[in-house]
């Protein structure tokens, strides 16, 4: 009876949709799909709520969160009372692929200025695209969503090029109030190391989008002065330790996932090298064959598809204090790496059976996952709750 309710349900669905009068309707409550947590995890998912393909996540001094929807949607969504909200003022994205709204973080001073950073997808000339970062000052409503206001672009990819695929546009800020931009080469490969594009690096700016005096390359001018590292291919996470070191993994090519040490002015050797291989076969020197490169912490084979990445702080999860949680999309995983100083291993993965594409501490020490919605139409927010 409920197979046939269900098929009854499901074709009386598409009938609507095809007409285009069937609305999206968020469920009140569900209970979890599918494998939940192994054996070896010291915690338990419990699924929250349901996005249309979330990409990042931040919480608010308040315990509620700002979530990112890729096709240009930024919710404000609170997990004590359930209430979700939409923040307008949102600039238009270049939804498609890879591309769309991304990243979402607060000022370090967020108390104080509300100034909130978004990076996105945006559309140039000719169908060309580029990441670009923006700030604005975020107005909650009655309503329990709110405004950007007095939104402004510091910061673009330069040049856009075409393709939906490899923007990173992952931000973060350091202890000092520096601003970090993952820029993704675009896969167009070469440009990762040419300093007339600040495609394939990592970004040091200013809170403003401005350039410091002290970035490794500023000397060159353009696009260059805002360069801190080079020869990167796909970076979709950053995260600094408790010494301040930031720590970025990526995408590599087939077989290449690195996590990288992000050191001034090194250059990391895409695409001349890489642990892995063209997607079309075609080969690619290691990085032991080329010294004057910087290798990768770890590197994995077969890939791990990294995604979302948080260097957990808290207590509520034995043996996890200093340790880093990196999403894995392919791998459907959650993947704990141990630090030791400048090296690192994986040293544990919890199969979740879930795409997860974000990775967040709550305010209360609490890992917070978003499930990608981009390829399995799942989108969940899930919750880490320890065993114990």
């Amino acid at each position: 009876m409920k197979s046939t309710a269900l098929s009854l349900a499901l074709a009386a669905g598409l009938a609507l949709l095809a007409a285009g009068s069937l609305a999206i309707v968020e469920p009140v409550h569900a209970a979890p799909q599918g494998p939940t947590a192994p054996a070896n995890a010291p915690f338990k998912v419990t699924e929250i709520k349901r996005f249309e393909a979330p990409w990042a996540m931040t919480f608010l001094p308040d315990g509620r969160l700002l979530v990112t929807e890729m096709a240009g949607t930024l919710r404000l969504f609170d997990p004590a009372s359930g209430k979700l909200g939409t923040v307008g003022g949102v600039p238009k994205v270049a939804h498609g692929g890879q591309g769309g709204l991304s990243d979402v973080v607060l000022h370090p001073d967020f108390a104080r200025n509300q100034l909130v950073y978004i990076s996105y997808s945006e559309a140039g000339e000719g169908g060309t695209a580029g990441a670009a970062v923006a700030r604005a000052k975020l107005v909650p409503d009655q309503a329990g969503g709110g405004q950007l206001e007095d939104l402004r672009v510091i910061w673009r990819q330069e040049p856009k090029v075409s393709g939906q695929g490899h923007f990173g546009q992952r931000i973060a800020f350091d202890r000092d109030g520096k601003l970090w931009i993952s820029s993704s080469e675009r896969q167009k490969f070469d440009p990762a190391q040419d300093m007339k594009t600040n495609l394939g690096k990592m970004i040091r700016l200013n809170d403003d989008g401005s350039v410091p005096a002290d970035n490794p390359f500023v000397d060159q001018g353009g696009v260059a002065a805002q360069v801190w590292t080079l020869g990167h291919r796909n970076i979709l996470g950053v995260a600094f330790d408790g010494e301040g070191r930031l720590w970025a993994h990526e995408m590599g090519p087939r077989g290449g996932d690195e996590l990288n040490l992000i050191e001034r002015g090194a250059n990391y050797g895409y695409p001349i090298v890489s642990n892995g291989d063209h997607y079309d076969g075609k080969p690619i020197p290691d990085h032991d064959t080329r010294p004057e490169f910087h290798a990768p912490a770890v590197s994995w084979n077969p890939v791990i598809s990294p995604a979302g990445f948080v260097i957990y702080s808290g207590d509520r999860y034995p043996g996890w204090k200093g340790s880093g949680l990196i999403g894995g999309l392919s791998s459907r995983s959650l993947v704990r790496i141990a630090f030791d100083g400048t090296s690192a291993r994986e040293a544990e993965r919890f199969e979740l059976g879930r795409r997860i594409r974000e990775v967040e501490q709550g305010p209360d020490g609490t890992v917070w996952l978003l499930e990608d919605g981009t390829r399995d139409a799942q989108g969940w927010l899930l919750r880490l709750d320890p065993k114990n």
